[in-house]
């Protein structure tokens, strides 16, 4: 990053204390309007930390051949899922969207090609989830896809290189799910809290005490630790959105977990806060 980099973000989003990072456990895309202890927790940490200048959103639903941000002026609500009630359809989120933010997004990823994307918007990884920290729509959205070209040590360290915006008042989200296995899921007990087959539980302990003690090198190498997380992460797109969160965390960051439940047998809306 070059002095003109820094010049361009403080021209738009002034200093500020350093925002914490999220990473939020999205799960249904059903849980945008229905009331539960999940979507409270959301709006609890939204009351827990500042309200942001902007926020950037890595969402586990758009998963792309390159990296890409949204450079729209007003991003459409993108309804990316089927089979759901028509309440559900008529939702929108009408969050304006930051073409200052989605150039500097550019910038400081340098030498990472990414490109600005005027075609996306917001999907349900970003808004269902969005729309109950900031129910008003008032704060600017950009989304950030996901290579899915690259290992996560690369997405890990990619986000490293967006520690700046944080020190301006950028929120930056990961939404996804940390066991996430649709194949797997126990109908029966889709609304049950607690509900978890052995291996979720297993790798959701596994997960968790790695993220609560810093092992973030056993994270990004989850492949190598067995069939519980083998089964709890069978594609990596809901899982590389933790990643990009935990990328950004300092020695300084505090970290915690929110919404730490199985639901499903095969479901986890585990959360984490950092800094």
């Amino acid at each position: 990053m070059n002095l003109n980099d820094l010049t361009n973000i403080s021209a738009h989003f002034p200093n500020s204390p350093k925002m914490p990072v999220l990473f939020l456990g999205h799960g249904s895309p059903m849980n945008a309007i229905e009331e539960n202890q999940f979507v409270q927790g959301f709006r609890n940490i939204s009351h827990e930390i500042p309200t942001p200048n902007a926020i950037l959103c890595i969402s586990a639903h758009w998963f792309t051949n390159g990296t890409k941000v949204t450079a729209m002026d007003m991003p459409p609500t993108i309804h990316d899922f089927g089979g759901f009630p028509d309440e559900l359809f008529a939702v929108q989120y009408p969050a304006a969207g930051s073409p200052e933010l989605a150039k500097q997004t550019t910038s400081l990823l340098l030498p990472a090609e990414v490109q600005e994307d005027h075609s996306w918007g917001l999907d349900h990884g970003a808004w269902s989830v969005i729309r109950h920290l900031y129910p008003a729509a008032d704060i600017p959205v950009v989304q950030m896809s996901i290579d899915y070209t690259k290992p996560p040590e690369y997405h890990f360290d990619l986000a490293s290189r967006l520690q700046k915006l944080r020190e301006k008042g950028i929120l930056i989200i990961g939404s996804g799910n940390i066991v996430h296995n649709l194949r797997l899921i126990d109908w029966q007990n889709i609304n049950t809290v607690g509900a978890g087959w052995d291996w979720a539980i297993e790798a959701r302990e596994m997960t968790n005490n790695w993220i609560l003690d810093g092992n973030f090198r056993n994270l990004i190498e989850y492949q190598r630790h067995g069939t519980a997380l083998q089964a709890a992460i069978p594609s990596p797109d809901h899982y590389l959105p933790l990643i990009y969160s935990l990328g950004l965390k300092n020695k300084s960051d505090d970290i915690s977990l929110f919404n730490d439940e199985l639901i499903g047998g095969s479901l986890s809306m585990t959360s984490v806060r950092i800094g």
